[in-house]
């Protein structure tokens, strides 16, 4: 199979060379020298860099990206319309607005190009470990000829609906992973007003019917003695404030309050004002402690 990628960032990157180790012909596409590096380092073929080029949109059997927000991904979607042959299949995968992927719809159905909707969760170590849960929407028949291709990036894959429902269960599920962190915020901070333990709160968490597996992925990252804890990003709070205004967005126009969503929301806002926003999306845990004295943050 021929397939073009399109952004080889953290996600794209291992996404893409697992598609290669199938036996797949890849090349890649992205703005940045750095990243096109990195994938011919990994053996991908780096295509034509000139925003006039067609010929890597007409080789493609498949065209995949993975972007970073709904601009870049619309800036694609529209060359892609613009470029590649008819009845080509394109499958984006980013993290983006349900409103950009319906407009997306439209215009690549004008050109003729099919378009399936892939949302993935899951971070980049994930990626790079084919343990990502797929999550895909449009044409049925497009979606079950690219299974094989899906399943070398995780052995969990669901089929939604003709639409838009990928990229609204996407939103759904990290609606609920940023939860956690609010929620780890106040129990943990109530834990320590009245005393108890750090790690001794993290080992009973994990244990307990909340011990979810992003809890317990926290649980192995923060819940280390007081003045070790890692806050070193899996997801910055800068990308998860990304990912809430997709959400509480969606809220709005789907009639949803999302109210401790946007609390939620606020914490993070406030993590970058005080400096965190390079952090872990958990940073939110420092949001709260310094609301209430705490002065050990490490």
């Amino acid at each position: 199979m021929k397939i073009l990628f399109i952004g080889v960032g953290k996600m794209g990157l291992p996404m893409s060379c697992h598609l290669l180790n199938q036996g797949h012909d890849i090349r890649v596409l992205d703005p940045d020298p750095i990243r096109l590096q990195e994938a011919a380092i990994k053996g991908l073929e780096v295509a034509s860099q000139a925003n006039d080029s067609v010929e890597d949109f007409i080789w493609a059997d498949y065209i995949f990206s993975s972007l970073p927000n709904d601009h870049a991904f619309l800036e694609v979607a529209n060359q892609v319309a613009q470029k590649a042959a008819k009845n080509t299949k394109y499958i984006d995968t980013s993290t983006i607005s349900i409103s950009a992927s319906a407009k997306a719809a439209e215009i690549l159905e004008n050109a003729g190009v099919q378009y399936l909707r892939v949302a993935v969760s899951g971070n980049n170590h994930m990626a790079a470990a084919a343990n990502l849960t797929i999550l895909a929407s449009g044409p049925k028949p497009v979606y079950d000829e690219a299974l094989p291709l899906l399943s070398s990036w995780g052995s969990s894959q669901f089929y939604l609906g003709d639409k838009e429902q990928a990229r609204l269960m996407k939103l759904v599920v990290n609606l609920l992973i940023a939860q956690t962190s609010a929620m780890l915020a106040e129990g943990l901070t109530l834990g320590r007003l009245g005393n108890l333990d750090w790690q001794d709160m993290w080992q009973v968490l994990s244990a307990s019917a909340v011990g979810s597996p992003i809890l317990k992925a926290k649980s192995a990252q923060l819940g280390l003695p007081l003045g070790e804890r890692d806050f070193s990003p899996t997801f910055t709070v800068h990308q998860m404030i990304k990912d809430l205004q997709l959400i509480t967005s969606a809220g709005d126009d789907l009639g949803a309050s999302l109210a401790q969503t946007k609390t939620t929301l606020g914490w993070m806002n406030q993590a970058i004002a005080q400096g965190d926003g390079g952090l872990d999306y958990a940073a939110i845990i420092r949001v709260l402690e310094r609301q209430v004295g705490i002065t050990d943050l490490s």
